[in-house]
């Protein structure tokens, strides 16, 4: 199982169900004749403070072996403290790790109009966290087409159904790896006990 927590770009706002880049993720892993299926467990409007206490009945409910965090951009809409916004990221981290989930963490870019300074902490914040929990980032689900306002819906900010092959196209290298990469299940930790 491979669930998708983020927001709304994740969730599919403004597409048919058909159309967005989790949906083409499911055809993708099919066709490559990877065993996962996908759960989409994306909300419009989500913070990492919604994604942090859903994580706990998430892990639970479907008991994922990978899980992708794409939550961040509504922090900063909001000018929430990116302090916090880091904090959550890491206790979401260690909630999947705790489950021996691997995990994908997906940067977010903010516009530039919320201050230098800001942008740049909240930018370099995913940054800190990957590494800081020694898990793999995607820069940016927007990468290459972020200044392309053809891409995009009518408010500018939400991709539309042209962006949406793009969108796993930046995932996709990342998330292959992981997703060849053997699991390490408790069961075979405790067996390499001596």
């Amino acid at each position: 199982m491979l669930l998708v927590l983020g927001d709304s770009v994740s969730a599919g706002y403004g597409l048919k169900q058909e159309e967005g880049w989790v949906t083409l993720l499911q055809d993708r892993i099919t066709r490559e004749k990877f065993d996962y299926s996908v759960v989409n467990a994306s909300i419009s409007g989500e913070t990492t403070a919604g994604g942090l206490s859903r994580m706990p009945d998430l892990l639970t409910r479907y008991h994922p072996a990978v899980v992708v965090i794409a939550l961040g951009a509504n922090d900063g809409l909001r000018g929430l403290p990116v302090n916090a916004m880091r904090d959550q990221l890491t206790r979401m981290i260690k909630l999947c790790k705790d489950t021996k989930a691997r995990v994908v963490l997906v940067g977010v870019e903010i516009p530039p109009n919320y201050g230098a300074n800001f942008v740049q902490d909240f930018t370099a914040s995913f940054v800190r966290v990957a590494k800081d929990n020694h898990v793999p980032l995607v820069a940016s689900l927007f990468a290459g087409f972020e200044t392309q306002a053809e891409m995009f819906q009518g408010d500018g900010h939400h991709p539309n159904a042209g962006a949406q092959a793009k969108i796993l196209d930046n995932i996709w290298p990342t998330l292959r790896t992981v997703l060849s990469a053997p699991h390490v299940t408790a069961v075979t930790l405790s067996s390499n006990v001596t």
